[in-house]
């Protein structure tokens, strides 16, 4: 298969790097990452075992051309250079797999290119990029994935198979959107949170920065599960993503936020990719990872207060503004 791998952080770079050691042709659109990538290729370094490999690098979208798949890793922040960076790579036949946080992605990239082309895929992984062409797999690594508004059909197959060939488990959902609104409950309190917290506790419950802020730090995962009163918080944020997500008939058990807790206090001291960014001055996932879900919970009629003065703190704290 020719993939490209669009978004070459933590995610793209991750599994482009397993499938380009599995045989596949992947080529890399990089931007400041090129020169290191092109003379070192890309490490991985695993619990599971270190490797380097050394992919096909390009510059642009055009050096690449129409390939057979085309994966995308780019925060949702750069969404406005769909149409820039995907028209050169996509043909007739070509499948478009996003792997980007949040919702509203797949409807983008349909009104861009089609419906018929686009699924959607979730990363329950953990991961971080230490330097240009180095990446930190700590733990997990699956996909889930789906057709954008349609069943999964052999294609959808086919992609899940050869993901699984290179090692990374790939499952097949036939329900996309319920499958983003279960990476949500975690993904709402711990990137959210974790952000919020440098705002202090009061703030994050009255969704306004007090008076003479000065910023703490970033708060880890397991530092948002050792004190009671956060781990109240990451609770009730996750019961009001699920409470939207059932209105919507999504059927998303009450049982799933239990569960996600304990999962995350396996991680230890974890750093949401959304702190990360903070603590970097980039732009923050805000629309896609709480500001869409916000506005999808109300348009059902779900109360979400926790999650409304999250909206209204982050939007703030977003180094962007």
């Amino acid at each position: 298969m020719k993939i490209a791998i669009v978004g070459c952080g933590a995610v793209g770079s991750y599994y482009g790097a397993r499938l380009s050691r599995a045989g596949q042709e992947a080529h890399f659109l990089l931007r400041s990452d090129y020169d290191a990538v092109r003379r070192k290729g890309v490490l991985i370094r695993s619990p599971e075992g270190d490797f380097r490999v050394q992919p096909k690098c390009a510059r642009t979208p055009e050096e690449i051309g129409i390939c057979d798949l085309v994966m995308i890793g780019l925060k949702t922040t750069a969404n406005d250079q769909f149409s820039k960076l995907l028209p050169p790579l996509v043909g007739p036949a070509t499948a478009v797999l996003t792997l980007q946080n949040g919702l509203g992605n797949e409807e983008q990239l349909a009104r861009l290119l089609g419906e018929e082309k686009i699924l959607g895929g979730l990363c329950f992984v953990c991961l971080n990029r230490l330097e240009p062409g180095v990446i930190q797999h700590i733990a997990h690594g699956t996909i889930m994935m789906g057709e954008h508004n349609r069943w999964p059909e052999p294609r959808t197959h086919d992609i899940a198979s050869m993901i699984r060939n290179s090692g990374v488990p790939c499952k097949v959902t036939d329900n996309l959107a319920s499958a983003h609104w279960e990476k949500l409950i975690w993904n709402v309190p711990f990137n959210g949170l974790g952000v919020a917290g440098v705002a202090g506790y009061d703030a994050v419950v009255q969704g306004a920065l007090p008076a003479g802020f000065q910023p703490g730090p970033c708060l880890t995962s397991d530092q948002l599960l050792a004190e009671p009163r956060w781990e109240q918080l990451v609770r009730e944020l996750m019961l009001e993503v699920i409470a939207s997500a059932n209105a919507m008939g999504l059927k998303l058990p009450v049982s799933a936020a239990e569960k996600q807790i304990s999962r995350t206090r396996d991680m230890g001291a974890y750093q949401a990719s959304t702190l990360l960014d903070y603590e970097r001055g980039q732009p923050l996932e805000v629309e896609s990872l709480f500001l869409e879900p916000l506005r999808q919970a109300h348009q059902a009629g779900v109360p979400t207060p926790r999650l409304a003065a999250l909206c209204e703190l982050l939007k703030v704290l977003d180094p962007k503004q």
